[in-house]
């Protein structure tokens, strides 16, 4: 590989890289394959969920690749259909023993649910600040929590989450959250870091590229990286998913760093759900 990952250090210690890859809307027969190519090509950091149904062929991937265990970082996420405390242990030793692993490196919520469960995802963290504690979770975090949903966190509960999974890209800076983030020493992860492809298009990234000589693609997660966030593009093309890496050989000044953000429709931008009403539960 051209440069190498950086790794960022977590509120608990640990340590995460800044570029994973990762595996939504992957189907679990092309996923050995698409994180087999990952690996290869330099990446350390795979990011599924109980929800994404291919947690078995990431375990089967990390395991053939030759590397340590210790080498690769696995995220996973807690499926919305078991937040209820004993649904969601049971759910969490699911997930190791479809992965085949002793422990995960990191385990989130996925997502808070407000309206479910009478709004009481603060129990369901409290069964997370266990797995962490008895060492099957080196890292615990959420995915897609508001800044009122991480103040309830603060106020009912006694671990701080390490990271929060969120929505963000050059149309939605989601900064509010961030900077909640920020504040609270909780490191932003950003999915649909290009907003499902849509920003590639647009004139101002790709005058950016052309100036640089790099990917639409490159310019944008460049600009992930340098506002602090952690990324996992998805991509099943094998070009795509080593061009991807080659983000930390070049950077953005700050004029181009400042027109991308101007990028930002506020929550016209959104391209997913939004967490304050988003109540889906898997059959």
């Amino acid at each position: 590989m051209a440069n190498t990952i950086p790794d960022i250090t977590l509120n608990d210690g640990t340590t995460i890289p800044q570029l994973g890859f990762g595996v939504f809307q992957i189907e679990p027969k092309d996923t050995v394959a698409a994180v087999t190519t990952a690996l290869e090509v330099g990446y350390r950091h795979i990011d599924t969920a109980q929800m994404y149904g291919n947690e078995a062929e990431v375990g089967e991937a990390v395991r053939v690749s030759g590397l340590d265990r210790s080498a690769v970082y696995v995220t996973s996420k807690l499926s919305n259909a078991f937040h209820a405390p004993d649904d969601a242990r049971k759910a969490f030793d699911s997930t190791l023993a479809a992965l085949k692993m002793d422990y995960i490196d990191l385990f989130l919520i996925h997502w808070p649910l407000p309206t479910l469960y009478d709004g009481d995802y603060a129990s369901t963290w409290k069964v997370l600040e266990e797995i962490q504690r008895d060492g099957r979770a080196r890292s615990i975090g959420v995915s897609n929590f508001q800044v009122s949903h991480l103040e309830r966190l603060a106020a009912e509960t006694s671990v701080v989450p390490a990271v929060n999974q969120i929505e963000a890209h050059p149309y939605f800076t989601n900064d509010e959250v961030r900077a909640y983030g920020r504040e609270h020493n909780i490191l932003t992860e950003a999915w649909s870091p290009i907003a499902q492809g849509k920003v590639l298009n647009d004139p101002t990234v790709v005058d950016i590229a052309q100036q640089l000589d790099r990917s639409p693609a490159q310019v944008v997660l460049r600009w992930h990286v340098q506002r602090g966030d952690i990324i996992f593009p998805k991509s099943t093309t094998p070009k795509r998913v080593e061009e991807n890496t080659r983000i930390f050989d070049f950077s953005l000044d700050d004029a181009a760093m400042e027109r991308i953000t101007e990028l930002n429709k506020g929550e016209a931008g959104r391209q997913g759900p939004n967490p304050d009403t988003f109540a889906y539960l898997p059959n």
